[in-house]
């Protein structure tokens, strides 16, 4: 089992439904609003007057064999969207019930 994060602008949100809709991948847990700002370039998404854009957070746990195809999927919708931005980490995962 694996742990995916994806961090994207909240305006890709239906999107990622999306992606995960046609990867088969039903469950995870979303934080709505979660500030931040990319490690590379693009704006701040802080939810100011300033910084007005927000960003949305998945977890999900997956089989190891649904871990390329998502992130293949995810770095497609990320290079459409270059500006919005979006970053996703994988890590193994243990245990669980």
């Amino acid at each position: 089992m694996k742990a995916l994060f994806l961090s994207y602008n909240q305006a890709l949100t239906d999107r990622v439904n999306d992606i995960f809709n046609d990867q088969g991948i039903r469950g995870f847990t979303r934080w709505a609003l979660t500030e931040g700002r990319g490690s590379v370039d693009g704006e701040p998404h802080y939810g100011t007057h300033a910084w007005p854009s927000m960003n949305a957070s998945i977890l999900a746990i997956v089989e190891d064999a649904q871990v390329d195809p998502l992130l293949e999927a995810l770095r497609a919708m990320d290079d459409d969207t270059k500006m919005q931005g979006s970053r996703a980490f994988v890590w193994n995962i243990e245990g669980g019930y």
